[in-house]
C-alpha cells in the first residue's frame, strides 16, 4: 500500500482502520520531500522533528477514539504567511526572515483540533504579491509537472507541493485567484469560499478586504473535508460570519440535474488561449451531458476588474505594511542616519522589488489629490462588479470558465512583463472583489502537457453548489494523471487514460 497515491480523506480512514498510522504517513511524506525539494522547493520551513512529534501524539489520541474526523492523522502544508506559535514565519520576505509568532493563526488552530500534522511552511510570493513565486527571498518555487515552468502564485508552493506529494493537502490564501490560479497550473484542486467564512487571525494581510484562506488538494472530497474543518466564526476577526452550513461535506454526490450554469461571453475572448477554450468548454458539455443547462450570457466589466482590483489591493498592501518599519518587529537595518533614514533604509533592503511596486502605487492612489480620481473610483467598480454578479446570480446557479487565460508560463517570461503577469488573473480577481466562492479543479492538458483549470464561480454561501457540481464533474471526467508519474503525455491523450 503505497500512503502518497492516497487523498487525505483515504489516508484518514486508513489510519482510523488500523491499516496504516499518522507515523508513517509523516514518515512517507518527509522521503517524498527528500526526494523532490531540492528540484522544487516547495518549502520555507520543514518542521521534520516537530511533524513526527505531531505524529505520535495524533496517533495515541485515534488509537483512544479521540479524534475520528475525515483529517485525522494526516499530514499537511501551510503558507507562509500564516502564523504557526514557534514556527518560523517569514512571508518569503527579507522583512521577516527570522520572524517565530507567538501565536498561531486561527486556521492552523482548526487544523491541529482536526487532527491534521503540520509539515511545515510553504514558499509564495512575498507578501503574497505575484502571480508565480518567483518573488520569494528565498528562492522560486517550479511546477513539478515540468520544473522549467512556474506553479503559479501567490500560493505556489501549496500547490507544488500538494501535486508534488510533498504533502496531502495545503493551505494558501486568496486575494485576486491566489490559491485557484496556481492550482489551475499545478493540476490539483484549489478552493477560495465566501468572504468571512474563513477567520483571518493569524494571516498576515496583504488586502484585508479581499483576502480569504482556503484549501489546496488533489480532489474534491478533500478539499470540502479541509474547508469543512477550517471554517469557524472567530471573534478574533471583525469580518468573520458565523454561518450554520459548514458541513460541507454533505455536498460530495453527482447531481447537476437541472442546475443551471451560466458561461460569460467576457471570458472567451481575445487572449484566451485555444487549447484552454477547448478544454474549458469540453467540460461545461460533460456537465450538460449529466444534466446540467449551460448556457453563455454577458456578464460585462470584465475589462474593469483588472485596474480596480490593482488599485483596491495595492491602496491595502500599503496601508498594511506599513508596519513592517524596523521599530517593533521583523528586519533592521544596521547602518542609518536618523529615524527616517532607519525607516527608508529598513524598508528598502527588506522588501523585493514587486512588493515596493505595490507600496508605491498604494501610496499614491491613496495620495491627497488622488483619492478621488483612482481609490475611489475602484470602489464604486467594485460595487458594479458585485451587482452585475448579483444579476447574472438572478438566472443561473453557477459561472464556468476557465481559471486562468492560459497554461503555466516559463519561469522568468512573467517577470519580464509585469503587466502581462496581471492580466493574467483577469478570471480570477473579481470573484474576490464580490465576495464570492470559486473552485479550480483540472479538465486537461495542453499540448506541452501542462494542466489547464476550470473555475466554477457560486454565488454568496453557495459553496455547496460549487461542491456539487465540482465533484460530478471530477467523477465524470476520470481519473486525472498525477505530476509525479512520470508519464509523457500527449496534447490528444484525455485525462484518466
Amino acid at each position: 500500500m503505497n500512503l502518497l497515491d492516497m487523498g487525505a480523506v483515504e489516508l484518514a480512514a486508513a489510519i482510523r482502520d488500523g491499516k496504516a498510522t499518522a507515523v508513517d504517513a509523516v514518515r512517507a511524506s518527509l522521503e517524498r520531500i527528500e526526494e523532490k525539494e531540492a528540484l522544487y522547493h516547495c518549502y520555507v520551513t520543514i518542521d521534520r522533528k516537530g511533524a513526527l512529534a505531531q505524529a505520535e501524539a495524533v496517533q495515541s489520541r485515534i488509537e483512544r477514539g479521540e479524534l475520528n474526523g475525515p483529517l485525522a492523522g494526516v499530514p499537511a502544508a501551510v503558507k507562509d504567511n500564516l502564523c504557526t506559535a514557534g514556527m518560523l514565519t517569514t512571508c518569503s520576505s527579507g522583512m521577516l526572515k527570522n520572524f517565530v509568532p507567538a501565536y498561531s493563526a486561527e486556521v492552523v488552530l482548526n487544523l491541529h483540533r482536526a487532527g491534521a500534522v503540520i509539515l511545515g511552511k510553504t514558499n509564495m510570493d512575498e507578501f503574497a504579491m505575484g502571480s508565480t513565486t518567483e518573488t520569494s527571498a528565498f528562492g522560486e518555487t517550479r511546477n513539478p509537472w515540468n520544473p522549467a515552468h512556474v506553479p503559479g502564485g501567490s500560493s505556489g508552493g501549496s500547490a507544488a507541493a500538494a501535486a508534488a506529494g510533498e504533502c496531502f493537502y495545503a493551505l494558501g490564501s486568496d486575494t485576486g485567484g491566489s490559491i485557484r490560479q496556481p492550482a489551475s497550473f499545478c493540476g490539483v484542486v484549489g478552493m477560495k469560499s465566501t468572504y468571512g467564512t474563513v477567520s483571518r487571525y493569524g494571516l498576515i494581510a496583504y488586502g484585508s478586504s479581499l483576502d480569504q484562506i482556503g484549501p489546496i488538494a488533489r480532489n474534491v472530497t478533500d478539499c470540502a473535508a479541509v474547508l469543512e474543518a477550517i471554517a469557524s466564526h472567530d471573534e478574533k476577526d471583525s469580518t468573520s460570519m458565523e454561518r450554520p452550513d459548514t458541513d460541507f461535506m454533505s455536498a460530495l454526490y453527482e447531481d447537476v440535474q437541472g442546475m443551471r450554469i451560466g458561461i460569460p461571453k467576457d471570458y472567451f475572448g481575445e487572449g484566451l488561449d485555444e487549447e484552454v477554450r477547448n478544454a474549458v468548454l469540453g467540460a461545461a458539455k460533460l456537465l450538460e451531458e449529466k444534466g446540467a443547462i449551460v448556457e453563455e450570457f454577458d456578464l460585462r466589466l470584465v475589462d474593469y476588474a483588472v485596474p480596480a482590483y490593482y488599485t483596491i489591493a495595492a491602496a491595502e498592501a500599503s496601508s498594511n505594511l506599513e508596519r513592517f518599519d524596523g521599530i517593533k518587529y521583523g528586519y533592521r537595518t544596521t547602518d542609518y542616519n536618523g529615524l527616517h533614514g532607519l525607516y527608508k533604509k529598513t524598508r528598502s533592503e527588506g522588501f523585493g522589488e514587486e512588493v515596493k511596486r505595490r507600496i508605491m502605487l498604494g501610496s499614491f492612489v491613496l495620495s491627497s489629490g488622488y483619492y478621488d480620481a483612482y481609490y475611489l473610483k475602484a470602489l464604486k467598480v467594485k460595487a458594479l462588479i458585485k451587482r452585475a454578479f448579483d444579476d447574472a446570480f438572478s438566472g443561473y446557479d453557477l459561472i464556468l470558465g476557465p481559471t486562468a487565460p492560459t497554461t503555466a508560463p516559463k519561469l522568468g517570461e512573467s517577470l519580464a512583463d509585469p503587466i502581462k503577469m496581471y492580466l493574467g488573473d483577469i478570471y480570477t480577481i473579481s470573484v474576490n472583489l464580490a465576495g464570492l466562492p470559486g473552485i479550480s479543479l483540472p479538465c486537461g492538458l495542453d499540448g506541452a502537457g501542462l494542466p489547464i483549470g476550470l473555475q466554477l464561480i457560486g454565488n454568496c454561501f453557495q459553496e455547496k453548489k460549487l461542491i456539487r457540481a465540482a465533484y460530478t464533474y471530477e467523477k465524470a471526467r476520470g481519473i486525472f494523471p498525477a505530476a509525479n508519474e512520470g508519464v509523457k503525455i500527449t496534447s490528444d491523450r484525455k485525462a484518466g487514460e
